[in-house]
């Protein structure tokens, strides 16, 4: 699942007439960067939420069989949130783990590893790198593959995360609902994991940080 639904206030006024997933980078749009990824991996099925402009999500991707992928959409009047967007999509996502990926960030993350953890136990698996500038006191504590919320050399959830169904069972279907709490009781209930990618990660929440990423990725094809 691609998460697609946020209104992006930061990116304004770029976001006022694109959804943030259709901004581009490098040529191409952000979603688009995921798409061929996920593909390249052998995702063969995406769900993709929206609110915010979501037509124009819709119209640019069509089903998704440029990339060789099969696309469903999960339209919300209002944005639900991360989990509200999430349990309003599990009709469409199965009973299996299944992967996440925040639509506005622009990532080397390896889906294909994360495509094969369909039977860890966690309740959330998720992919943590190290703090950016904007985010400097991190999310979570790593250790030995667990999660924590306690301790030093905290890290910073990228956004990308294997999640069981259950995680959501308590999320009212059609409710806006945040993912912070749900994360919390998994953690609290030993049955949230993580690992460290050390790689490429941007997240595009400022103009500068698209225009950023957009000089590098120039320098890199030219």
């Amino acid at each position: 699942m691609i998460l697609a639904a946020g209104r992006g206030e930061r990116m304004r006024p770029l976001t006022d007439i694109t959804p943030k997933p259709l901004l581009e980078v490098g040529g191409k749009p952000l979603i688009a960067w995921h798409l061929e990824r996920l593909a390249s991996a052998g995702f063969r099925e995406v769900v993709i939420n929206h609110a915010h402009l979501g037509k124009q999500i819709e119209a640019a991707l069509g089903n998704g069989s440029r990339w060789g992928l099969s696309i469903c959409y999960s339209p919300e009047a209002e944005a639900l949130e991360t989990a509200g967007g999430i349990a309003n999509a599990l009709h469409l996502l199965g009973n299996e783990p299944f992967l996440v990926v925040n639509g506005d960030i622009y990532t080397d993350i390896d889906f294909a590893s994360l495509g094969k953890l369909k039977h860890a136990r966690s309740l959330a698996h998720l992919v943590l790198v190290d703090n950016p500038p904007q985010h400097p006191d991190g999310d979570f504590v790593l250790d030995d593959g667990r999660l924590s919320l306690l301790g030093s050399n905290r890290l910073t959830f990228s956004g990308v995360a294997v999640y069981r169904p259950a995680l959501f069972s308590t999320v009212a279907v059609g409710s806006p609902a945040k993912l912070a709490p749900l994360l919390r009781q998994a953690i609290g209930d030993g049955l949230a994991s993580a690992e460290h990618h050390h790689g490429v990660w941007h997240d595009i929440g400022t103009p500068q940080r698209l225009n950023e990423l957009n000089e590098k990725l120039k320098a890199r094809y030219v």
